[in-house]
């Protein structure tokens, strides 16, 4: 039995924590950086430590402070959020090895599917549909520029340990592929200190669709439907919604079985998201999984009346699954827009500062997750994310409506937001109409220079 979880992570999503703990009468323990001492993370919870200095690899992702931490204030386990250590398999290891309860998956299903480059074999063998591309790691370009020949241009390199864009390029031609293949390697490296790469077909003009499943340690897997993730921007995410407007019923209920499929067959347990990548044409492929709870997880809760977190939670604990497959039925359709401090008008620069004043949008079927108040100071040193705006309605066009009603309503002031941003796209001609692909953005931007006076694509 879990009587307190320290909650290795800060801003909405550990107040989210916080407040699913709060619900379970689960003490909760907040660490914080010396610039997050006033987060609302840290005022909401139980008892706070902090554990260094502002910059993440000081604090947040310092394994051994937040183990340090957990076992002075004897917390029972550790729930890591999503970002930071959320996916590092080390830090799992490190919390069993301290007798202290991950909650998250083992680890090794954290490395085996962390992988791309060997979560695509494992999904090969179990017969998961995968972009047509290379099996086994790419080591340099030569090998790589004969293996794209026999996969057919173009091809997108990635990295195998990648994430978040990083390592990832498009070679059109042979012309070009040893220059991309090379400073895909060298990101990749850099980043995330492995040059291991692998080779896929790019497929143009995609959709990006995620099932998200959660499974328990008696063998139950179950799925929870879809969430439509096309809109994003350099590989990051601006806006989610279940379920997506680009596949129908057959295709849903097919990709929810190869993500149930997935995850038995990597022994899976707790929550975790199986992306695929969706073809103009409705084929569909197995792309990653994330081993962890997801930013846009609210827009499943609305639509399967689920508290995902607490799931999370019960999960750790050893106890089965709160619901089956069968008593899963999605119902109408949930937005989510992230609102960033940062401005759009000069390349998406964050923007930092103290919030002046803040009054967030509410009503039946919105919901803000958000550890924001009038005087606190977003810092500099992290995601420029400060707030998720979520709808709720019958169908997609009310739930169009109701998030523009949401963002209109909405206020920060003391910094810049993408708030405005985000309300264009949402009234846009092309999202309105579930035409959006992941090259949307671009498109969208492109227009705007030309005619920054109409909103509407």
């Amino acid at each position: 039995m879990i009587k307190k979880i320290l909650i290795a992570n800060r801003g909405e999503i550990a107040v989210r924590i916080i407040r699913a703990c709060r619900n379970m009468g689960i003490y909760s323990v907040a660490i914080y950086s010396k610039e997050d001492e006033k987060s609302l993370h840290t005022q909401l919870a139980d008892q706070r430590i902090c554990i260094g200095e502002g910059p993440a690899r000081d604090s947040y992702l310092n394994m051994d402070r937040i183990i340090s931490a957990a076992l002075n204030v004897d917390a029972d386990a550790i729930h890591p959020g999503f970002g930071f250590l959320s996916e590092n398999s080390v830090f799992a290891r490190k919390c069993a090895e301290n007798g202290i309860l991950f909650i998250g998956p083992d680890p090794d299903v954290i490395d085996r599917m962390g992988n791309k480059s060997q979560a695509r074999k494992t999904m090969m063998d179990a017969g998961v549909p995968v972009v047509p591309g290379t099996r086994e790691p790419v080591y340099d370009a030569e090998a790589g520029k004969l293996l794209a020949e026999t996969i057919g241009y173009p091809v997108m390199i990635k990295a195998s340990s990648g994430g978040g864009g990083k390592g990832m390029r498009v070679a059109a031609g042979e012309e070009e592929f040893e220059f991309q293949f090379n400073l895909a390697q060298r990101e990749s490296a850099n980043a995330f200190g492995d040059d291991t790469m692998y080779l896929e077909r790019f497929i143009e003009n995609p959709r990006h669709v995620e099932i998200q499943i959660i499974a328990d340690s008696q063998g139950h897997v179950v799925a929870l439907g879809d969430r439509d993730c096309s809109v994003q921007r350099n590989h990051q995410k601006l806006i989610e919604e279940s379920p997506s407007p680009a596949i129908d019923d057959a295709t849903r209920q097919k990709m929810s079985e190869y993500a149930v499929l997935a995850a038995k067959t990597v022994g899976y347990t707790n929550a975790g998201t199986i992306e695929y990548i969706v073809s103009p044409g409705g084929e569909f492929f197995f792309m990653e999984m994330n081993t962890r709870i997801q930013v846009e997880h609210g827009v499943t809760e609305m639509v399967t009346g689920t508290d995902l977190i607490i799931e999370q939670i019960r999960v750790a604990m050893g106890e089965p699954l709160s619901f089956t497959q069968d008593q899963i039925k999605p119902r109408g359709h949930a937005i989510e827009c992230r609102v960033n401090a940062e401005m759009p008008g000069h390349n998406f620069m964050p923007s930092p500062g103290v919030v002046e004043h803040i009054h967030l949008p509410a009503g039946n079927g919105v919901r803000v997750d958000t550890a924001l108040y009038a005087g606190y100071e977003i810092p500099a040193e992290y995601d420029s994310m400060i707030a998720k705006v979520m709808v709720h309605a019958p169908d997609r066009d009310a739930a169009i409506r109701k998030m523009m009603a949401a963002l209109d309503e909405m206020v920060v002031t003391g910094v810049d937001t993408n708030l405005d941003f985000q309300y264009q796209i949402i009234r846009s001609r092309v999202f309105r109409e579930g035409q959006a692909d992941t090259g949307f953005i671009e498109k969208f931007m492109n227009l705007k220079e030309k005619a920054p006076e109409v909103p509407e694509v």
